[in-house]
């Protein structure tokens, strides 16, 4: 993977780009949305949503974000989120990713 800086994009940019199927679109969406939009609940909602998606990166992205949403907002719904990251804990494609989401949501939550 390459780093990008992750750009500011309104609500309405972020919505073209979750229904792109460009996966490149979609991880870039959902990394705008865990930084930088105010709704912590929507953007969960949408990083849940794309630990579906059948491309392992967007995977790995959507599980990185439940981290960021942890670093950042400081707020989850820990029940729905540890339920699928333990989910996808069996993935091997994305267990790294889902161990960084973990890690970020033990320290910034202080949850054990």
């Amino acid at each position: 993977m390459k780093y990008e800086a992750v750009v500011e994009r309104d609500r309405e940019e972020i919505d073209i780009l979750l229904r792109s199927s460009e996966k490149g679109d979609i991880e870039r969406a959902l990394l705008s949305a865990a930084y930088y939009d105010p709704d912590w609940r929507w953007v969960q909602t949408q990083c849940l949503k794309f630990t579906h998606h059948s491309d392992q990166n967007v995977r790995w992205i959507a599980a990185i974000c439940l981290g960021h949403l942890a670093r950042i907002h400081r707020q989850l719904d820990l029940e729905l989120v540890l339920q699928r990251l333990t989910e996808m804990r069996a993935d091997q494609l994305v267990k790294p990713a889902v161990e960084d989401a973990l890690d970020d949501i033990r320290f910034f939550l202080n949850f054990q």
